[in-house]
């Protein structure tokens, strides 16, 4: 969107048409409001950039089918001129004729018709340049058909308009659908504005609604209009010498429009993010320096974007019902002035007065900034233009004022409503992503202090790594073509977060219909399972305006996150995934875990449409964005710690209950405290070895970056750790069923060498270290027997053989290290041993005796003997 610069914003509101409730649509479900539809055809228009239109900002459903549309205003128009009833001078008359046919031009191109053209809607920038307004209405309310009031005004409707009349189509009601108007109406109404202009005043003034109407229908019937027209308002001398030359002149490539045309220069949209065109092709240095800077004042705020400019005003505490009932354009009535005299039985009323608020009130509120500006005049300059080279801080710390540094520990609810903490945070992302993928480094930096909800599309897709032409990508593909999923799609869409007014819109479930598509025709290995759609929509939601980036995210997502779930045979996948995932819980709750086995409350009952869908299919959209901010920075084991703080907050009730209470609870999943859980998560991140959470089926590790990547050294525990590359120590696959049959997490030789700070002589190489006081403690427990435990064994390990470890009674054995086990309950205690089946049975023990932080080594000391980093004990003198 264009800078805010010297013009305002404005609301104006309506009523969109309201429906039977007692009908259903063809598919036999309940008619989708007309304000949805509405709402949905809008965003469409936020798209449509051009210097001669009025930028679209956001729209507003409220009570009763009520609709605010809030868009950028310029308090003059050609009313004015117009008022000051005398004729405007030929040259401009020619400037606002090109213009507007400027603004019109690039509107058909986009398949959009005013329909509302006059010359209020005209509007005239501060420079005196024409700004066209309300150019969606006709659009976004399907031609009129989803409100009770006609589009456009009588004076300046094209006769062939007025004779089509108004006819309605609606979904409970077939009937013909009318024509659209096209873009011949607009030159029209543009026709009689620019007569307006010449005479200088209004025509049709003396004639009512209904006499008005039909003498635009005879002028349907001349040859001359414009002669007609001069005649019946008594000025034709005055067109004869304005238009004697070019009245009959082609529109645009007329000669007429040959000393104008050349003072404009063409317009070209600004290459978007992910554009395949040069995004710098356009930032060049003037020759004279000075240049630049000419236009610059004290008012940062003006050249940030207009629809930053309104979150903002949002934030500062904007009401658009308040603006709007402060200027009585929205009025209350006592709800006994509104019953009927008569009502009978069958529902039918009499005496009820005629409600004129379902027509359309054309004013237009100019929203005040004064709040805005009140509450951001402490904030210095340098804040709107910080510096991105200077890049002294270290994770997790924020390029933010320092200012700010207080309110970066405050929750993230609290953040995302301080204005000046979120004005600093949408340009310094604003910032970073125009340097995309240069700083991409950085962005991930930023992530991991917050998003700011404006940035989060393109920060999401900059997290997932999305480069390229992604729309030419996306045009490729074959979306029409019928194929078998599209029954299942039909039927699962209208079921897909439908509480959300975008995704519920038809507009909404086309979208989604077109991007699943693309995903299913373009992943012929991979098939449509139940819950992609809720696993489309976050991204379609925050990319509704770009289909082509909704699609690329979730083709990055999906191969991070859900490696192969998707194949048409995915049980090995799902049974693996759910497997570790007990061996988590055990792991980090390990009297949890033993509830749970105990009343056969297993993952597979729960846990599979979290996973399938990372958690879209159970948690409400606002509630995902928080998660994911998280999620996205962490490898592809996150996930199972989110499902352990889950499970975590519910610890209570599950132990207090049994299956059947269990499955009921889980039948409606209680309240989540998000914000809890994703800190929580991290915590439970922290703790777990890399390699516990290793999975046979997952994506391939990638190759780590050089030195210019995002994470070619992040830390051991840390939210954005890669997935290892496979190494000499690396954990080994092992069958499904072996691995079920462990309660405790493997972990592989690499981890252990690295969490005990051993160092590797040869060819093996370990992750990348944090300093010790920053990670946990570890206790590593080798369970053979004495004689082999001295002839060599890791150093600081204690010794407690298998053989002798567990009484009958299944508790430990009291020994020289039962104290010392004891000590470390709570830290990560790793089982060393030559079976594994021993080393199994013992974890399975100490988690029966509620120890956590239970793992096993993988492959046994043996791994370890190749490594020489087995320690012999000083012989006893």
């Amino acid at each position: 969107m264009f800078p805010l610069k010297d013009a305002e914003m404005g609301a104006f509101t309506f009523f969109a048409s309201a429906l039977p409730h007692d009908v259903c649509g063809s598919n036999g479900l309940p008619l989708t409001p007309n304000s949805i539809k509405i709402l949905g055809r809008f965003q469409i228009l936020k798209t449509i950039t051009h210097p001669r239109l009025c930028q679209y900002v956001d729209i507003s459903r409220g009570k009763h089918e009520r609709l605010v549309v809030v868009a950028e205003h310029c308090e003059r128009n050609l009313e004015d001129l117009l008022r000051e009833r005398k004729p405007v001078s030929c040259s401009t008359v020619l400037c606002i004729a090109f213009e507007v046919l400027q603004g019109l031009q690039y509107m058909n191109k986009h398949g959009i018709v005013h329909r509302a053209l006059s010359p209020h809607n005209i509007l005239l920038d501060r420079k005196g340049h024409v700004k066209l307004a309300k150019f969606g209405l006709y659009h976004m309310t399907a031609y009129g058909d989803d409100v009770d009031f006609p589009i456009g005004y009588p004076s300046y409707l094209a006769p062939e308009v007025i004779a089509q009349g108004i006819l309605k189509t609606t979904d409970h009601m077939p009937s013909k659908k009318p024509l659209p108007s096209g873009p011949k109406s607009d030159v029209w109404s543009l026709g009689i504005i620019l007569f307006e202009l010449c005479v200088g005043r209004k025509l049709f003034q003396s004639l009512d609604i209904s006499e008005r109407l039909k003498f635009l229908l005879t002028l349907d019937c001349v040859d001359d209009t414009l002669i007609v027209l001069a005649e019946e308002h008594g000025c034709l001398d005055i067109i004869k010498e304005v238009f004697y030359d070019f009245h009959s002149y082609e529109l645009m490539k007329d000669k007429v429009f040959s000393e104008v045309s050349p003072l404009y220069t063409h317009f070209t949209k600004p290459a978007s993010l992910f554009s395949s065109s040069l995004r710098c092709a356009d930032l060049t240095l003037p020759e004279d320096i000075s240049q630049l800077c000419k236009d610059i004042n004290n008012d940062y705020l003006a050249e940030r974007s207009i629809e930053e400019v309104y979150y903002l005003w949002c934030l500062a505490g904007g009401d658009l019902e308040k603006e709007l009932v402060n200027k009585e354009i929205i009025r209350s009535k006592p709800p006994i002035c509104t019953l009927p005299n008569f009502l009978f039985e069958d529902g039918e009323s009499f005496g009820q007065g005629r409600d004129r608020s379902s027509l359309l009130d054309d004013t237009t509120v100019t929203l005040s900034l004064c709040q805005l500006r009140n509450r951001l005049k402490d904030v210095g300059g340098e804040a709107f233009y910080p510096l991105l080279e200077d890049d002294q801080s270290n994770l997790p710390h924020s390029n933010s004022n320092n200012e700010l540094s207080a309110a970066a520990t405050l929750p993230l609810i609290i953040r995302e409503k301080d204005t000046e903490y979120q004005l600093n945070r949408i340009i310094l992302f604003d910032r970073l992503l125009k340097a995309y993928p240069y700083k991409k480094n950085q962005i991930w930096k930023e992530a991991r202090v917050d998003i700011p909800p404006l940035m989060r599309g393109l920060t999401w897709a900059a997290l997932l790594g999305v480069e390229g032409a992604i729309h030419a990508k996306y045009d490729t593909i074959d979306k029409d073509t019928p194929i078998p999923t599209d029954r299942q799609i039909e039927v699962d869409i209208p079921r897909c977060h439908q509480y959300d007014e975008l995704l519920s819109s038809p507009e909404g479930h086309a979208k989604f219909r077109r991007v699943l598509k693309a995903w299913v025709v373009s992943h012929p290995d991979l098939v449509y399972w139940q819950g992609l759609d809720s696993l489309c929509a976050p991204f379609l939601y925050l990319n509704f305006n770009n289909e082509a980036l909704a699609y690329a995210c979730m083709s990055a997502f999906i191969p991070k996150y859900l490696y192969n779930f998707f194949l048409k045979d995915n049980s090995h996948v799902i049974q693996e995934y759910l497997t570790v995932f007990s061996q988590m819980i055990a792991f980090h709750d390990p009297e949890l875990s033993n509830h749970l086995n105990e009343i056969g409350f297993i993952p597979d009952l729960y846990a599979i449409p979290w996973f399938l869908t990372m958690f879209t299919h159970v948690f409400p959209l606002h509630k995902i964005f928080h998660l994911w901010d998280t999620l996205l920075l962490g490898n592809s084991s996150f996930p199972f710690c989110i499902g352990v703080a889950i499970l975590q907050q519910l610890r209570d009730r599950l132990l207090a209950n049994g299956f059947n209470e269990c499955i009921l609870l889980f039948s409606d999943l209680p309240e989540i405290d998000i914000e809890r859980c994703v800190r929580e998560s991290i915590n439970l991140f922290c703790w777990t070895p890399k390699s516990a959470t290793y999975r046979q089926h997952a994506q391939p590790p990638k190759p780590t970056s050089d030195s210019s990547g995002v994470r070619s050294s992040a830390p051991y525990f840390s939210s954005e750790c890669p997935d290892p590359p496979k190494t000499d120590l690396s954990r080994e696959s092992i069958p499904l069923n072996d691995l079920k049959s462990e309660v405790s997490p493997r972990i592989s030789a690499e981890d252990l060498i690295d969490l005990c700070e051993l160092t590797v002589t040869g060819h093996f190489k370990t992750p990348t270290k944090k300093t010790k006081s920053s990670k946990p403690k570890l206790l590593v427990v080798d369970i053979r027997n004495s004689e082999d435990f001295i002839r060599g064994h890791i150093s600081g390990s204690i010794n407690i053989p298998f053989s002798a470890a567990f009484t009958a009674e299944g508790e430990l054995t009291q020994g020289p290290y039962t104290a010392m086990l004891q000590n470390f309950k709570g830290k990560v205690i790793v089982i060393v041993g030559h079976m594994a089946k021993h080393t199994a049975e013992f974890a399975a023990h100490l988690v029966k005796m509620k120890y956590p932080r239970i793992c096993i080594l993988d492959g046994g000391i043996n791994k370890i003997k190749p490594t020489g980093l087995l320690t012999v004990p000083s012989p006893q003198i």
